[in-house]
């Protein structure tokens, strides 16, 4: 146990480091809301009439459209009915947004933060010596969803879709070939798939988002922020169709913030799947203090 909390503080103290060296604030926003974002396939806990968050992304944009131009949080977040190997109910999220920047902008600093991180525990007890030489020493891959599809999954990304088969067939055939010679961004989903994300000016056939994966983990999520007011509305309104077991309905005060919002974009990355990659251990479980079986 204590070489385990000792790993996580390096870890964390890591990451910190990077984001105040670079500019950001780091902010604290509540984790119960009354309202959450509307995502069909994310079940929220509810407290006392209101939810814990699944993710700070409401709240941090809300201060992005306030000015607030470069800021960071680490937090927990819940989801119910997530457990595995990768995942816990409760487990702490790296969220960092920044204006005046997209998608492009916010890989290439995803690959400086990785490296960073990388090379200041790359030395220390208890870190995995080939994870750090990889997000270190290799180049970081960038390939589009559609090739990804045509290369590993035996049909394009648009027939999946057709299908309804996209997500499976992306966990199945597609994320086993990413990251394991050099990380991969996996970018330009299908516009159907970025629900807060904006779509390609010169082909809105895509959203401009993207994930990180490494040795083939899904370790985060990014992209340009959608800032069309009616737009986002209509992308929630379709979601909370869907979604049977609610997460509030409609996030007003977000979407009036979201009209003074600048051009910006923002990422989710798992600190715990990071961690577990960075320790070569093989199961979440070995990187947090206490899982809920524990408790």
């Amino acid at each position: 146990m204590q070489k385990k909390l000792q790993e996580r503080a390096v870890f964390l103290q890591a990451v910190r480091s990077f984001f105040n060296s670079h500019g950001y604030l780091e902010v604290e926003t509540p984790i119960r809301q009354p309202v959450l974002i509307p995502e069909a396939q994310i079940i929220p806990f509810s407290c006392h009439n209101w939810f814990l968050q699944s993710s700070p992304e409401l709240c941090m944009k809300r201060l992005l459209a306030h000015g607030h131009g470069q800021i960071f949080q680490i937090c927990k977040c819940f989801r119910a009915q997530e457990r595995g190997r990768l995942h816990l109910s409760e487990f702490t999220m790296l969220e960092w947004y920044r204006l005046h920047d997209d998608y492009e902008g916010l890989m290439a600093e995803t690959e400086m933060l990785g490296r960073e991180i990388a090379h200041n525990l790359a030395a220390l007890p208890g870190f995995d010596a080939e994870v750090c030489a990889l997000l270190t020493e290799s180049s970081w891959q960038r390939l589009t969803v559609a090739d990804a599809f045509d290369a590993y999954a035996g049909l394009s990304a648009v027939e999946a879709l057709a299908m309804d088969c996209f997500d499976e067939v992306l966990v199945t055939e597609v994320e086993p070939h990413l990251g394991n010679e050099q990380p991969c961004f996996l970018y330009d989903y299908p516009a159907q798939l970025g629900s807060l994300a904006r779509l390609k000016a010169d082909y809105p056939e895509v959203a401009e988002r993207f994930e990180l994966y490494i040795q083939g983990i899904e370790v985060a999520n990014g992209f340009s922020e959608l800032t069309d007011v009616m737009e986002q509305r209509q992308r929630f309104s379709h979601e909370i169709a869907q979604n049977e077991d609610g997460s509030g309905g409609m996030p007003e005060k977000f979407l009036a913030d979201l009209e003074q919002l600048s051009p910006a974009c923002g990422i989710a990355l798992g600190l715990d799947r990071l961690l577990m990659l960075l320790c070569g251990a093989g199961s979440i479980d070995e990187v947090v203090a206490f899982t809920s079986e524990e408790l």
